[in-house]
């Protein structure tokens, strides 16, 4: 059952509750962008406590993108960007406050800080958490230029030091700015090695604070909702 069915189908049971009002309260539009080869659904568990939060499904916006067949085919330029950058703009132009908060797994949250970035939105957005982000580069990529021969960590990719990732080095995401990481990520710490540079790969440059988990890389998302939300 997708994201927006379910929710669509709660909303219309709320309705019927005597003393709830037909109208939302007025909060942030929420984007949730996942990762390399996921799916809108890998966000779940957020959708559900945004929902329990008071948030509707129509305040929540969660783009697929990328090949979810090929992992090494994704970056950070091109096809990738468009639903991203649609929900983005999407979100901002229907949200009651005028502006939006947006959390991102894994590559989804480089490549949302990425669209942030290079529409301009950062002013829109109130607040950014990056789950299980590489900000900093993935060891398992190698280092730019010599890095592993894949689109996923060529130029717009992950490798460390990639120009991507040096484009978006220091800048801000959103006026609140938030990682959620994990010193046993087996994606983001390859061979037992979490940090480049002295810094957690998932930390961001300038961030307002930072969540640290016993998870693996996909535990960050899933065991994390309740605590996502409430950053918001």
């Amino acid at each position: 059952m997708s994201i927006k069915r379910w929710g669509l189908g709660l909303l219309a049971l709320l309705l019927l509750i005597p003393g709830l009002g037909l109208h939302a309260a007025c909060v942030d539009n929420v984007v949730l962008v996942h990762g390399n080869t996921g799916s809108p659904g890998d966000f779940q568990n957020t959708y559900d406590a945004l929902i329990q939060h008071g948030y509707t499904d129509a305040q929540i916006y969660a783009p697929s993108w990328g090949n979810p067949l090929c992992a090494a085919c994704n970056d950070h330029n091109g096809s990738e960007e468009t639903p991203v950058a649609n929900a983005l703009k999407a979100a901002i132009a229907s949200s009651c406050t005028g502006r939006i908060d947006v959390l991102g797994h894994s590559m989804g949250a480089t490549l949302a800080a990425r669209e942030i970035d290079k529409l301009g939105l950062s002013s829109k957005v109130d607040v950014f958490v990056g789950i299980a982000g590489a900000f900093h580069g993935l060891w398992s990529c190698g280092t730019y230029p010599f890095n592993v021969v894949t689109s996923t960590c060529g130029y717009w990719g992950l490798s460390v030091g990639s120009p991507l990732l040096g484009s978006i080095a220091g800048h801000r995401f959103g006026q609140k700015m938030y990682s959620i990481k994990s010193w046993i990520d087996e994606i983001n710490c390859y061979g037992g090695v979490c940090t480049v540079g002295g810094v957690h790969t998932s930390s961001i440059d300038g961030e307002n604070g930072s969540l640290t988990y016993a998870y693996g890389h996909y535990g960050l998302l899933w065991y994390t909702a309740a605590d996502q939300v409430g950053l918001l």
